[in-house]
Order: structure tokens, then sequence, then C-alpha cells
């Protein structure tokens, strides 16, 4: 079994839920930018929440369908189309062999994740099927997917009342507007005055069009304000830069005290550029939602209130584990 990518979309590419405990030999976790979204669907049509799917950005690919599975696609709104018949979003449908699923213009959100019943399945690169570009591993060739390439599927669960299996409106997990990302304060937060590090909260940033899997960019906020040091060997001129350090996931640089960048699935484990914390990994998903240009307030919050948004987003995903097994 397998889909036939008719047309591609726009950086559509095979992801799970990544390949952690590779971080300190400098290869990410990667996976899906928006983790909950991918669990859904998975669970949407009988998969294990860690099957591999399709992610796509901003334009949805056309993929014929080669033998009859289960289908469902969760994230941003972006209109999917079976055989050009409109098909409900958080929501498992029955695709036959020979069909072919597409989708309209993005509406909101930015990414959508594609579950088959039976999953994606190319061979595991160290123990993820996730693609990785920037390291050629895991995917196709480690590669974004191109016109012609054939997916191959397994073999799915048999469903038997795909009517049930849809999930609520109030359990589909998006961004606000403006979007708040929740940051809890880190390892050089004391880098910055006491003035820089309110007004970092206080101001309304943007999501800068240099956002990807690597990391998001924000513009709009004022320059941050360093207290006055003597730079340390090795740490360079610039006040933004420190000897080499560790990056967490979800750290936020700073190059030049100017423009915040997240860094996400992708990205590099460590650097010269401080860090004034993380975002939260309650709120990582958000992130991967978020359009260029889209307004985003970061709020401060402390490590209980960190775990507690954790357990509210674990406890989300409960109630739809639990609805779905009936």
């Amino acid at each position: 079994m397998a889909l036939k990518i008719i047309q591609p979309g726009l950086a559509t590419s095979i992801q799970d839920l990544g390949r952690p405990g590779y971080f300190h030999l400098g290869i990410p976790l990667g996976g899906a930018m928006d983790r909950f979204a991918m669990r859904t669907a998975n669970m949407l049509v009988g998969n294990e929440e860690g099957a591999a799917g399709l992610e796509a950005v901003f334009m949805g690919p056309q993929i014929e369908i080669t033998s009859d599975v289960t289908l469902a696609v969760t994230g941003a709104d972006m209109p999917i189309r079976l055989d050009g018949e409109l098909q409900p979003g958080w929501t498992a449908f029955s695709a036959k062999a020979g069909q072919v699923l597409s989708f309209d213009f993005l509406k909101s959100g930015a990414r959508i994740y594609i579950a088959v019943s039976g999953g994606i399945d190319t061979p595991p690169a160290l123990g993820s099927r996730s693609t990785y570009p920037i390291g050629a591993l895991g995917g196709l060739e480690g590669r974004a997917l191109m016109a012609g390439d054939l997916v191959p599927v397994g073999e799915g669960a048999d469903i038997s009342d795909l009517a049930a299996r849809t999930v609520p409106q109030e359990l589909r997990r998006g961004p606000d507007n403006p979007a708040q990302l929740r940051v809890l304060p880190g390892l050089y937060w004391h880098r910055l005055t006491q003035e820089s590090g309110e007004a970092f909260f206080a101001d309304e940033w943007a999501v800068a069009p240099e956002a990807d899997r690597m990391g998001y960019r924000f513009k709009g906020g004022r320059p941050l304000q360093f207290v006055e040091r003597q730079q340390p060997f090795g740490a360079g001129a610039d006040p933004s830069n420190i000897v080499d350090g560790c990056y967490s996931y979800g750290s936020i640089q700073v190059p030049g005290g100017t423009e915040p960048i997240v860094l996400h699935r992708d990205a590099v484990s460590g650097g010269g550029y401080f860090t004034l914390g993380a975002i939260i990994s309650a709120d990582m998903d958000l992130i991967g939602q978020l359009q260029p240009h889209t307004p985003v307030k970061f709020v401060k919050v402390d490590m209980e209130e960190a775990l507690k948004a954790r357990a509210d987003r674990e406890g989300m995903l409960d109630i739809i584990r639990n609805m779905l097994r009936g």
C-alpha cells in the first residue's frame, strides 16, 4: 500500500514524534511541529500516537489513494477535499483506492497533519521516520516530498464506526490572536536590565517571515538592554554573545538583542548567543501554527505554572483518548 504524491504542496514532509536521545550529538528531536495535532490525527485513524504521518505547511498536497484507508486531517484550517467533495477536519473519514485527496487555500493556522490508517511505513532512522533535511535523515531520502513519490503505508486497524471518531471544537487546540506564549526565564536572564526584562513582556511582537522548523523569529518589540560587564574571553564584543553554551528545546536567543528567535524542532543544540529563557513545553505546539506577521505576547510564568500547563495539555489528550476508545 502507498500514497502517490501528485503535487507535494509546500514543504510537505513525513513526521512522527521525533528522535529523542541524540541532542548531545547535535541531532535535534525533530518530529511534528504541532505534536498535539499529530497525536490526535493518529488517534482518529486507530494508529499509535507516535505513528508517522504527513506535515504540510501553508499549502496542502494532492495525493492519490492507492488502497482503501481511513484518513484524518488535523491542525490548521485548510479545507479538505476527497474527489472534490468537502470533508470535515479533526474527523476520521474513509477513502477508496483511486480517490484523490486535495486541499483548498489555508484559512487559519500554518500546518496540517495527515494521518492514514497503518501509518507511513518508511524505514526508521535513529528510531524515527521524521524527516530531518539538514542531516538527510528519515522520511524519503531525508527530504521533503516531491511529485511522483510513492509513500509506503502500513497495515491499518479495522475501524467499524467512523461516525463517532471526531474531536469536538473545544478540544481542537490552536493559538489565540494575539497568540500568548508562556516563558520560563532562564539561565542568562540576569544579563538583562530590569527595565528591559519588563519591556520584553510588555511589548507586542509579531512573527517574522523567517520562521521554519529550526526556529521562529519575532520582531516589533524594543531592543534588549544588557547589564554592563567585561565580556569573558571567547564571548566576542557584542553583549548578546556568550561563551558557547547549550540550548534547551524552546530556548529564546536574541542575537544583537533585537529580534528573539525561539528554537524549534530542528534547531541546533548549542551556540554563542545568550538565551533569556524558554517557551514552556505546553505552548511549543502553538508556535507551529503561527503565520508570519501574527501578533504575539510573551507571558512570564514560573515553574509551578509551567508544570500545571503541561498537565492541562496532557489532560486534554486524555479526554480525547478516552472519548475515541468509546
